[in-house]
């Protein structure tokens, strides 16, 4: 496809309006096979950065994403840690044991309830959390670089919309931790 081309495609997908098949049934829209397929192609992309390095660990996916809200949240109950990455105890179990027999994760146990047990990184897996954070990040940063100025907020926007509205709340409170839960709230679209 020559370049002539492809804005030509690219500028009727995105002249194509969001909401087709908003209101009716789901079997009734047009599937978006565009969006779905560069939403695939951007994962695919985006994860296989952390990949190359998780593999000299002997790590993967999982243990990537229990190391980084580890990571971002230390004191993290097996629970909490559960309800956000929506997976079964024994999916988490191995994965968990990896990362804890490695010396990336230490439990502790909770201090008001010795029975809780609470998910801290070590300095060994803050420096792999923080490094798989930073290839990640300059994927962003050179895309967003190739966007307007809003670039980053719309992407923002476009990413919460396309979680669960139930879900939308809680992920912004993670996401944002840090922020007033009014400020939150208003990051939400």
């Amino acid at each position: 496809m020559s370049g002539q081309e492809m804005d030509t495609t690219l500028q009727s997908a995105r002249d194509t309006p969001a909401s087709v098949g908003s209101h009716g049934d789901v079997a009734e829209m047009p599937p978006m096979f565009d969006l779905i397929e560069l939403f695939f192609f951007a994962y695919r992309d985006f994860v296989a950065d952390a990949d190359r390095l998780l593999e000299a660990y002997g790590f993967g996916r999982a243990h990537h994403r229990v190391l980084h809200f580890v990571n971002r949240q230390p004191g993290l109950t097996i629970a909490e840690l559960l309800d956000i990455l929506k997976i079964t105890k024994q999916s988490l179990n191995r994965v968990l044991k990896e990362l804890l027999d490695d010396g990336h994760v230490e439990q502790r146990a909770g201090v008001s309830d010795r029975r809780q047990r609470l998910l801290f990184p070590t300095p060994k897996g803050r420096r792999l959390a923080l490094e798989l954070a930073r290839l990640q990040t300059a994927r962003f940063s050179r895309a967003l670089a190739d966007l307007p100025a809003a670039g980053r907020d719309q992407a923002i926007d476009f990413l919460l919309s396309v979680i669960d509205p139930s879900e939308r709340s809680k992920v912004a409170g993670l996401v944002w931790r840090d922020l007033d839960p009014r400020d939150q709230v208003r990051r939400l679209p």
